[in-house]
């Protein structure tokens, strides 16, 4: 199971873990935060790039430089269109074989291992638990 608490402070919002990471949130106008749809796309970037990147090098092909930009435009004021993630990646010198391990591994990974991704693509639910009053 994951879980994040998120609340309000004196400085704006903050979401934190219960391994004392904390990320601080706000709207797009802010300086020094998030906005909660940034924290989405990094959410996906990094489920991709921190299992690609294991699952790579195991497989012997080390990359030089492994990064990556997720980027979405609204379709609608409160609704995302297409997430495009788009790698940049410096292979090993002479590592004929790199590229394709590499392109076959971030394939799988973004269709199954990812659960950020699968949970986007199959649109899990959301249930909303109010106190009652």
């Amino acid at each position: 199971m994951a879980q994040v608490r998120v609340e309000r402070t004196d400085d704006g919002y903050v979401a934190r873990n219960d391994r004392g990471a904390e990320v601080a949130m706000g709207g797009g106008d802010e300086q020094g935060v998030f906005t909660p749809v940034e924290l989405l796309l990094a959410a996906l970037g990094g489920c991709n790039i921190v299992t690609v990147e294991p699952l790579t090098a195991q497989r012997g092909h080390r990359l030089v430089r492994l990064a990556m930009t997720v980027q979405a435009e609204k379709a609608e004021p409160t609704l995302l269109g297409p997430i495009t993630v788009t790698y940049d990646v410096e292979l090993p010198e002479g590592d004929e074989k790199a590229a394709e391990v590499f392109r076959a591994v971030a394939q799988r990974v973004e269709e199954k291992y990812c659960t950020v991704s699968r949970a986007l693509r199959e649109k899990s639910e959301v249930r909303l638990e109010l106190p009652l009053q």
